[in-house]
């Protein structure tokens, strides 16, 4: 049987995926809107949200954001972050105007 503190600790170590899942959800709450480009610009801002907390937070404590090494999270993290942001930002005829 786990101790209460053992499972509170455990519960804090998902606390930094639940930030960038809860990013997420608000951002498919403004693509289901129709606001497809906020919810877009969202999704990127959370992947760089998982970026920096992986690149901060130990291992243990990143939870499931933890997925390869260090830096194989945080690149692809960043990457695919600023891939969606610059997609976002550049497709015209939206809610961020031309």
């Amino acid at each position: 049987m786990h101790s209460p503190r053992r499972n509170r600790a455990a519960l804090l170590e998902q606390v930094p995926f639940a930030l960038v899942m809860l990013l997420v959800a608000v951002a498919g709450v403004r693509i289901w809107q129709y606001h497809w480009r906020q919810g877009a610009a969202i999704i990127g801002g959370a992947l760089l949200v998982a970026a920096i907390l992986r690149a901060v937070l130990p291992g243990v404590r990143a939870g499931l954001l933890a997925i390869r090494g260090r830096p194989v999270d945080v690149l692809s993290y960043a990457g695919l972050g600023v891939l969606i942001l610059f997609l976002a930002f550049t497709i015209t005829d939206g809610p961020f105007g031309t």
